[in-house]
């Protein structure tokens, strides 16, 4: 009795034999991936971080030419800066746009502003704040 082994075509079947390859390839998507890590993470605590002014609205009225909104501004005390509030009308169209300064010492300023507005605006949407 005789045995015979087969022997299948290299590089056919199965794992390369080149695992030097793979292994390079492998640390250097490990690399990559670390540094989009780093990247993120430093965006990301620097917009944290750098965001000095928060606020929200706590009511607003329509009216046909004007919006008024009840602000409320958490800020560091002495960082001036702005609010950019807008308006839209029922069919979803811009109707007005405005940025409202604060300025001063107080860390926390409740405020009413008027809106102006082109036509009668449904909504107040807050768009951001920023020191400055």
């Amino acid at each position: 009795m005789s045995t015979a082994t087969t022997r299948l075509p290299e590089g056919r079947y199965g794992r390369s034999t080149d695992d030097r390859a793979d292994r390079r390839l492998k640390l250097l998507a490990a690399f990559l991936g670390s540094v989009m890590l780093v990247v993120v993470g430093w965006f990301g605590y620097h917009y944290v971080v750098g965001n000095k002014i928060s606020a929200e609205i706590i009511t607003f009225k329509t009216y046909d030419d004007s919006v008024k909104v009840h602000l409320e501004v958490r800020k560091d005390s002495g960082t001036n800066g702005y609010c950019t509030v807008r308006s839209q009308a029922e069919n979803g169209a811009e109707v007005g746009r405005a940025d409202f300064r604060f300025d001063g010492d107080a860390t926390r300023v409740d405020k009413v502003v008027t809106l102006r507005t082109t036509s009668m605006g449904t909504t107040a949407e807050l768009l951001g704040c920023h020191s400055g």
